[in-house]
């Protein structure tokens, strides 16, 4: 942790996911000391915070994709990913990690069910991306299906689909 001349430790305020020059990610770390009011930041590899992130913090990115979801959704998907998070050791949630599937492995989508999530509103989209995904992952599945996305969409919204 980073400690401040005046004695006390620095409290990690934020985290800005950036892009370099030679295309490396990095992360700009801000951090304050409340004893003083000092004000500092950092930029540092992506993922590489040296002890300088003090609890589990959202990178701006990811705070914002989590902010456009609907209520009743963002809170299951940060307690999903805090969950998933803590359980890997890792304090830093970013705009992949919001997206990335539990079990680290790409999950691929039946031609079927990826026209279905094309018609979805955009503002729910990546939302309903996110939540089939990590169910997929959870149950060890490494396909999304038609089915899949039904079940989810009952569970989240009541509704079953209408057989046409």
């Amino acid at each position: 942790m980073l400690t401040c001349g005046c004695g006390r430790w620095m409290h990690t305020e934020g985290i800005e996911e950036r892009g370099d020059l030679t295309g490396v990610p990095q992360w700009f770390i801000r951090s304050e000391c409340r004893g003083c009011g000092l004000k500092v930041g950092v930029d540092v590899p992506a993922g590489q915070t040296h002890g300088l992130v003090d609890r589990l913090l959202w990178t701006d990115d990811a705070l914002h994709r989590l902010d456009r979801m609907p209520p009743y959704v963002a809170g299951l998907v940060r307690e999903a990913v805090e969950q998933d998070l803590r359980r890997q050791g890792e304090r830093v949630v970013t705009y992949e990690t919001l997206l990335r599937p539990r079990i680290g492995e790409r999950i691929e989508w039946d031609s079927e069910a990826e026209r279905r999530l094309d018609r979805v509103p955009a503002p729910v989209r990546a939302m309903a991306r996110v939540e089939l995904e990590r169910t997929a992952a959870d149950r060890g599945w490494s396909r999304i299906t038609v089915s899949l996305m039904e079940e989810i969409k009952a569970k989240y919204f009541g509704m079953a689909a209408q057989k046409t």
